[in-house]
């Protein structure tokens, strides 16, 4: 009997052993952004931007959370090739020994604007982001017993993850019935201010401790669902029916936003940060859809309207059968298939097309 129990005490002990894996690549992981990566924080705030309620996270195991998607978004299989176990947790559910390993802030209609999203109700700016931030760090900084050197050194292990702009844009520049950014600032000088003060917050970033810093590009928003279902135009010259107007002034912000990672790389040395450029991905997913094994880029495959693009989806409507050939999940969101392939270039490529200067698994170990 007692050999029985030494080797039952072992089999478990394998059991756990596996179940536990290896350790992450990077012992924390940090999110901030809008409803690309949002997993709840609007769930329990006056907002039009909500999405815990199916069919929203028809394919995700915990059913609809507050993702904007049929199942993971992004930073959730980001998540998982950096090798954590679990899904980093809302800034509004999170544990206090949950915080280690990291935090999403990302809340939907977002932006780098503190007005951006307005027009949809409340939301969680990126100022007010690095805010939930730095109150995670003082209890890390508690945690860690008030020790600065552990604080600093744990935190500069960590990825941070920022995805903004694209609300600035869809929910601000392009709504001049609501804002008058338009009629105040060119696509150029527009440009210009929300990379002013992108700037200036992702440097509180780097003051809180943020040392790997991942930045993406905005995708190709004038080829949503939202837009064609708006735009009702026949295809230009090469072949397009989006909105070229809002992809230019899309191509000079994030023109700039790579400048702007490259001074950060030359001023801090301390630092790596590197720009994901959505837009070409994208714009690929669309070109080449065929070979990714989509079917349908034009139309979300939950919604109401033109395109399944003029409303996101309703509580409790059938959405498509077919989620994976379908680029879009809505008038606005990719579905879980395109965000594997969006999360893998990301952290696999070695084209500077889609990530530069290193891609996330180099960053990891930078």
């Amino acid at each position: 009997m007692e050999v029985l129990r030494i080797v039952i005490l072992l089999i478990l002990s394998m059991l756990s052993a596996t179940e536990a894996g290896p350790d992450p690549q990077v012992p924390c992981f940090f999110i901030f952004g809008d409803s690309l990566v949002d997993n709840g924080n609007n769930n329990g705030i006056l907002t039009l931007a909500r999405a815990n309620y199916l069919p929203y996270g028809v394919d995700f195991p915990e059913g609809a959370s507050g993702r904007f998607s049929n199942g993971r978004t992004t930073v959730d299989i980001l998540a998982q090739l950096l090798g954590f176990r679990n899904f980093i947790p809302s800034y509004s559910a999170v544990q206090r020994n949950e915080v280690l390993r990291g935090v999403n802030f990302a809340s939907g209609a977002a932006g780098i604007r503190d007005e951006t999203g307005n027009n949809l109700g409340e939301h969680y700016s990126f100022a007010e982001q690095i805010e939930h931030f730095r109150d995670v760090v003082q209890v890390i900084r508690r945690l860690f017993q008030r020790n600065e050197t552990k604080l600093y050194d744990h935190l500069s292990k960590c990825i941070f993850f920022v995805g903004m702009g694209s609300n600035d844009y869809l929910n601000n520049y392009f709504m001049p019935n609501y804002y008058t950014t338009s009629s105040d600032f060119s696509p150029k000088t527009y440009s210009a201010v929300l990379l002013d003060d992108y700037s200036r917050l992702l440097n509180q970033l780097y003051d809180l401790g943020a040392r790997k810093v991942t930045v993406t590009g905005i995708g190709q928003i004038g080829c949503i669902p939202y837009e064609l279902a708006r735009l009702r135009a026949p295809k230009n010259k090469t072949g397009s029916r989006c909105n070229e107007n809002i992809n230019k002034a899309i191509n000079i912000f994030n023109a700039g936003l790579l400048q702007m990672v490259k001074r950060f790389n030359s001023a801090m040395e301390d630092a790596k940060v590197i720009y994901l450029n959505t837009y070409e991905s994208s714009k690929d997913l669309t070109m080449n859809a065929i070979s990714y094994g989509f079917t349908v880029v034009d139309k979300g495959c939950c919604g109401v309207g033109r395109n399944n693009g003029q409303i996101t989806c309703l509580p409790l409507q059938t959405p498509c059968s077919n989620r994976s050939s379908h680029l879009f999940w809505d008038a606005f969101h990719p579905t879980e298939a395109a965000n594997q392939i969006y999360a893998m270039k990301a952290y696999n490529s070695t084209s500077a097309s889609d990530v530069y200067p290193i891609n996330l698994k180099q960053l990891a170990i930078a």
